[in-house]
């Protein structure tokens, strides 16, 4: 029965500012790996977001370290054990005896197999899982991993450029302390992975604002609210072609208000999608850099434990620009305009500036269409149980002080005293559910009792991000000195350029259009996976940040170069002519006159974007 009696909003109000204790999780080799030639997804703007917060002195008001990478078994948490293992023994050398798993994965198109996959996939996760266990332990206030945010990866599937979905796993780590946690959504792309997860649970509230449509990945209707216990705690609110920072704004915080104000959680997750920027390859929104950092800024100032996590985003110059500008507002800085000289100064030409500004594409999304859907959503709040709860107990995450390898022989010992038994009462322990929360598999056992079978050779029904490219979005301008016969801009004053260095630690990832780019990256240790909660174990690499290479005396604005590359300007990117499937979200809302939604069908073909190989020493 939903408690509709009025609640008190003083807890849940934003307050003045107040400063955080802020915890930054980079690991040097994230930009070391590359997908494959021409795709989308590029690690290297993680090693730009981080030369940009570097330069701009922002390591000076926050903790920085280098998480360990999440291990095989933390991986399996929420991954089935049979796809952890296809992810940790595929490479591009055998993935041709991987040819079925390869398909029952979903691992091909979007989600290739590349060298070093596994090892990304293990820093995105443990800047998330260890970000979430600070938080829990109360070290830090603010948790920022820019490698996460992969929302789309699946129990035992590859989604969207997504292979294991680091903000499942620190939601899990969060719920070991927390009542309640909550997740919001601002990439252009429907945060599916996370939705289908706790699509049962009243424990996590997933909060998505994404483009409904023919778009990828084709979820997230307005009537997808869960089941079960999770009935009314997913939200989607669906948008159209084209918003901007103030209809954003207009629908971001009501609801966020709202959703604080009934679920009342005890800590936060933000993933900050950056392609919902505008002129991203593959988003169709039209929000600005400010327009983008206001739900940060929004969401920061509910003083909850709050874990700020990376996602889409595939113009490399504007991610960067945005979640270095994000970063500083979550240290209380306010950055720009001009931006300090750096490793990849040359990416940000012509006009070399701390901004990300709004085309001049038309806005399909009416003012009584996007009332009605939050009037909805709001409504479909006022259902929920006020701030559900759960019995907790105090559960030391390594009892008596056990590692992996005293479990596993625990487990084993187990087994033999019950031969006969398929679950043992440690067993048990290890599995528990609620009665009225669905286990994944029952939708399988219905289709097996119902005698619906899979047709063979029948074509896959998934959609492929790269099936939706934005034909109108600037290509990253990288690689200027390979083109114009200069020297790269980071070989003056003293900042050092990224080429491959003796010891293996920094490579440089050439841009999209470079011809033949490669270079060799290593790791240079074996980092022990270790136990997540990390006291005296932590890395603190405030005073010596990997991968800053800083001037001598501070942030410095720097002249643009002679002759600087030629780039269009985003703000004056035409809209393209739109097309007549828009999918209404409720009956009654009509497309405003003259105003129809564009759609991004087939792929569209960027000259020159052979990406980068990466080499594994």
């Amino acid at each position: 029965m939903a408690n509709l009696a009025p609640i008190d909003l003083q807890s849940t109000a934003p307050t003045a500012s107040q400063k955080k204790t802020v915890a930054y999780f980079y690991d040097a080799d994230v930009g070391n790996y590359a997908y494959v030639a021409g795709h989308p997804m590029k690690p290297h703007r993680i090693r730009m977001t981080h030369s940009l917060i570097m330069n701009f002195e922002l390591y000076k008001k926050m903790e920085i370290y280098r998480a360990k990478p999440a291990t095989k078994l933390e991986m399996t948490q929420f991954h089935t054990d049979e796809y952890v293992d296809f992810l940790n023994k595929v490479t591009p050398d055998n993935m041709e005896a991987y040819q079925k798993e390869q398909g029952r994965f979903n691992v091909g198109d979007d989600c290739p197999v590349f060298d070093g996959l596994f090892e990304f996939c293990g820093i995105s996760a443990g800047g998330s899982m260890e970000g979430a266990a600070r938080l829990n332990r109360g070290k830090c206030d603010v948790a920022v991993n820019w490698a996460g945010g992969l929302h789309h990866a699946k129990k035992s599937e590859a989604s969207g450029f997504c292979y294991i979905n680091d903000i499942v796993l620190g939601i899990l780590e969060l719920l070991r302390y927390n009542q309640r946690v909550l997740y919001i959504d601002i990439d252009v792309h429907h945060g599916d992975g996370v939705e289908e997860a706790f699509y049962t649970t009243d424990r996590v509230m997933t909060v998505s604002f994404h483009k409904y449509g023919e778009y990828f990945p084709g979820t997230g209707e307005l009537r997808d609210i869960g089941v079960g216990q999770g009935k009314n705690y997913a939200v989607n609110f669906p948008l159209r072609d084209g918003i901007d920072d103030r209809s954003y704004k207009a629908i971001f915080e009501p609801v966020i208000k709202a959703v604080m104000e009934y679920y009342q959680p005890n800590a936060i997750v933000l993933q900050c999608g950056g392609d919902s920027l505008s002129g991203d390859r593959l988003g169709c929104f039209n929000l600005s850099m400010e327009g983008h950092a206001n739900c940060v800024n929004f969401v920061k100032s509910f003083n909850l434990p709050l874990l700020v996590l990376g996602g889409g985003g595939y113009t490399m110059r504007n991610v960067a620009r945005t979640w270095a500008y994000e970063t500083g507002l979550l240290v209380g800085s306010t950055l720009g305009p001009a931006l300090p000289y750096n490793d990849y100064y040359e990416y940000y030409a012509p006009d070399y500036e701390l901004d990300v500004r709004p085309s001049n594409m038309d806005n399909a999304n009416s003012q009584d269409y996007l009332e009605k859907i939050k009037v909805q959503v709001i409504e479909n709040l006022k259902r929920t149980t006020f701030a559900p709860s759960v019995q907790m107990t105090d559960v030391p995450r390594d009892p008596e002080g056990m590692n992996d390898e005293a479990e596993a022989e625990l487990d084993d010992a187990d087994e033999d005293e019950n031969p006969d038994s398929r679950y043992t009462k440690r067993g048990w322990d290890k599995y528990m559910e609620r009665d009225d929360e669905l286990d994944p598999s029952d939708d399988e056992e219905e289709n097996e009792n119902n005698g619906v079978r899979r047709q063979p050779n029948a074509p896959k029904r998934r959609r492929n991000m790269m099936d939706y490219q934005n034909p109108l979005a600037v290509p990253d301008d990288g690689a200027v000195s390979a083109r114009s016969g200069r020297s790269p801009a980071g070989s003056a004053n003293g900042i050092g350029s990224h080429t491959a260095s003796d010891d293996g630690q920094e490579g440089s990832q050439l841009s999209d259009e470079s011809e033949g780019g490669a270079f060799n990256g290593a790791r240079e240790d074996s980092m022990s996976s270790g136990n997540r909660d990390m006291d005296d174990d932590d890395v603190d690499m405030a005073d010596a940040p990997a991968g800053g290479h800083l001037a001598a005396e501070g942030p410095q604005e720097a002249t643009p170069p002679d002759s600087p590359p030629a780039a269009p300007a985003n703000s004056t990117v035409p809209t393209q002519d739109p097309s007549n499937d828009m999918v209404d979200e409720i009956d009654s809302a009509e497309n405003p006159e003259g105003v129809t939604e564009s759609h991004h069908n087939g792929q569209a073909a960027i000259a020159g974007e052979d990406g980068a190989e990466v080499e594994h020493a």
